[in-house]
């Protein structure tokens, strides 16, 4: 049995398009699980951040509450004393002084050269 030209190169076509198709198919599912394996990581990453961000607020939080439970300038007390704690991760005891227990909080300076720490 013979085939003609013209069938067998029809036949021919239809098998490359086939595959091409196939390796189409085989390259989008790569780029679909590509992505979905990049967005799942972001958000694994975004997660532990925003769970050691939380944890380091309500630390900050309570610490600096209690040392500025006697401040005058309340408000700027505790504005000050929660930048201090997330850059140091320490507050001194006490409602004054007690420096000398976290050394980063003490040796902070502002522009002037002043302590930046209540």
């Amino acid at each position: 049995m013979t085939m003609s030209s013209s069938h067998y190169h029809s036949l021919k076509l239809t098998h490359t398009h086939s595959n091409s198709k196939d390796l189409c198919s085989i390259h989008h599912t790569m780029k679909v699980v590509r992505a979905t394996s990049f967005l799942l990581a972001c958000l694994l990453v975004s997660s532990s951040l925003l769970d050691s961000t939380m944890a380091g607020s309500s630390f900050c939080g309570s610490k600096c509450s209690a040392r500025c439970s006697k401040a005058g300038l309340k408000d700027r007390c505790l504005k000050y004393c929660q930048i201090c704690c997330d850059k140091c991760k320490c507050v001194p005891s006490g409602t004054y002084g007690n420096k000398h227990e976290c050394p980063c909080y003490r040796d902070l300076k502002n522009s002037k050269g002043k302590p930046k720490c209540p």
